[in-house]
């Protein structure tokens, strides 16, 4: 590594070093987004991402179980963070809406993000430089995420079967700045609203029969977006304890 290439190493992607184990229950339902600043590793080359979010802040899920307020998420400056940071790409993730009960994630450094208080929690390959929402729909992505995550036993949720006979399940359910539905009117009528599933691709709804737990293998989950944005995380082999 050159001295030049570790000066254009944002120091932000070293957030995770030194997290500690952190969990967290009662989260279904809690409001949140994520903060991706992303930048080159100096060793690799590759476009990362560090990921952030404030469901896991010292302060708790508050009260209300919105940890990410609407006025304070609007004010973010994502051009001033890349400036800031020395960033390819400063971007948000939602708001949305947790829908697993809890998870354990080992929790970096927090920082500030407008008065919202967001530790590190994972860190994203990017496939290019750009905002995270620039994902292709349906397109299967891997994050580094040292975390366990479980829906219990009777929890509602959300599913996608693709034409490659795997099961994904939603985990956080897209409201953005101007919500286009709630999610109980997307848990009601969901199925109807979809234009782009791909062929053979089926959606549907159903409490749990048993839990649901993710332990991803070797720290790497495996995580995809609708139309909507809606992220999911795949089940089964090497990713949860069974095929939802």
């Amino acid at each position: 590594m050159t001295n030049n290439q570790a000066l254009d190493e944002p120091a932000v992607l070293h957030d995770g070093e030194g997290a500690e184990f952190w969990r967290v229950d009662g989260m279904h339902g809690t409001r949140y987004i994520e903060i991706f600043l992303a930048g080159r590793e100096a060793g690799t080359g590759k476009v990362v991402a560090a990921c952030y979010n404030p469901m896991f802040s010292e302060e708790g899920i508050p009260a209300s179980r919105d940890a990410a307020p609407h006025a304070l998420v609007e004010g973010i400056d994502f051009d001033q963070l890349k400036a800031d940071y020395g960033l390819l790409g400063a971007s948000l993730n939602g708001p949305k809406i947790w829908t697993p009960d809890w998870t354990e994630v080992h929790r970096g450094k927090e920082r500030d993000f407008n008065g919202i208080k967001a530790p590190w929690v994972g860190q994203l390959d990017m496939k290019k430089v750009g905002a995270v929402a620039d994902v292709t729909a349906y397109e299967p992505m891997t994050i580094a995420r040292d975390s366990r995550v479980g829906w219990n036993k009777g929890t509602t949720v959300m599913l996608l079967d693709d034409a490659g006979g795997n099961t994904w399940v939603m985990k956080g359910f897209q409201l953005g700045l101007e919500p286009k539905f709630t999610y109980d009117d997307f848990v009601a009528n969901g199925a109807s609203y979809f234009t782009s599933l791909p062929a053979d691709w089926q959606f549907r709804v159903t409490p749990l029969e048993q839990d649901l737990i993710e332990t991803p293998e070797g720290g790497v989950a495996t995580i995809m977006s609708d139309e909507f944005f809606n992220v999911y995380d795949k089940t089964g082999p090497r990713q949860m304890n069974y095929k939802a």
